[in-house]
């Protein structure tokens, strides 16, 4: 009777395990194992728990085996029935029920991990649960370990392999006008680069620079003029100046100047007309003067009244015209 009993409880213990359903959190990663319960109290009563140990680092219980339900939480009768955490998670404690998942920048890539790695400079992990790191692609870069991604080179450097730790300054006379570049491109004419500059610069006004890539400007020579800075300097015109560093040719204004080598100075007409001006200016003050003279001499004639009509503010010999006479004593 008793081995009938014996064979019934088995049987149970067997049915049991046969519904054991093993589900993953979506919201953790981890992974849960979940049992139905056996509707017979003697189904472990044959298990010895006193052998019963914890699962170790990097392993669970799995109690969808007999050895493991029998037992306590994360314990199983033989450590053969204790499972691996599988690639993408870890677990750092003995005894434990489940696996954790690896974190964004960490990874796992083999089982029974106890510990997750880091990514190495020049890889990332943007997920958890990641069984392996993702090279950076060109352009990007990750200069640190457990990188969750990578960075886009800056603008000025570039990077045109993958695995990049870092970007590369682009060399003179050459730029990287966006983010994420994987080349330099040479500076266009008209412009320049110098060794210590992050962008190609246009030339300053009275220099240029015809050719690509350069890392610095001519300035203009003389008797030349630079209009573009991606020219060829053009020729000063006959009857035009043009010095060093000039935009535009500069001219003297006609008729009363002429071109002096790179100044301008006054026409000989010029010089004609001012000397004449000047002639007829002083003629006109001397006509006047004398006009004036004139006038004042005809009131103090001996026949004129001692007291001028018009009253005339003229004045001769120290005295005005419309003065009382003084008697003097003859």
């Amino acid at each position: 009777m008793n081995s009938w009993w014996r064979i019934y409880g088995f049987a149970a213990c067997f049915i049991g395990l046969a519904v054991a359903q093993t589900t993953t959190s979506e919201s953790s990663s981890t992974i849960t194992l979940t049992l139905a319960t056996p509707s017979i109290d003697t189904n472990c009563s044959t298990v010895n728990k006193s052998l019963c140990e914890a699962c170790l680092p990097g392993m669970f219980s799995d109690n969808a085996t007999e050895g493991c339900f029998c037992c306590s939480d994360g314990s199983c009768v033989n450590s053969s029935d204790c499972q691996l955490c599988p690639n993408g998670h870890y677990q750092p404690l003995a005894g434990q029920q489940s696996c954790l998942p690896c974190l964004p920048g960490f990874y796992a890539n083999s089982t029974k991990s106890a510990t997750c790695r880091a990514c190495e400079p020049g890889y990332y992990s943007n997920e958890t649960g990641a069984a392996a790191c993702r090279e950076c692609g060109q352009g990007y870069f990750a200069s640190h370990q457990s990188s969750s991604s990578c960075e886009p080179c800056p603008s000025g450097s570039f990077c045109n392999t993958t695995k990049c730790i870092s970007c590369s300054v682009c060399s003179a006379g050459e730029e990287a006008v966006g983010i994420a570049s994987i080349e330099c491109v040479p500076c266009h004419p008209g412009m320049f680069k110098g060794p210590s500059d992050q962008m190609c610069m246009i030339c300053s006004p009275g220099n240029y620079q015809v050719e690509w890539g350069e890392v610095k400007c001519n300035i203009c020579p003389e008797d030349h003029y630079c209009p573009s800075p991606d020219l060829y300097p053009v020729d000063c015109p006959w009857d035009a100046f043009c010095p060093a560093g000039s935009i535009e040719p500069r001219y003297c204004m006609e008729t009363f100047f002429r071109k002096a080598g790179n100044t301008c100075e006054l026409a000989p007409l010029t010089i004609v007309l001012l000397g004449f001006s000047s002639l007829i200016g002083v003629l006109a003050i001397i006509a006047l003067f004398l006009k004036f003279k004139q006038r004042c001499s005809r009131m103090f004639t001996v026949h004129s009244p001692l007291l001028s009509k018009d009253g005339s503010p003229c004045r001769s010999y120290g005295t005005y015209p419309d003065a009382e006479p003084v008697y003097t004593g003859w």
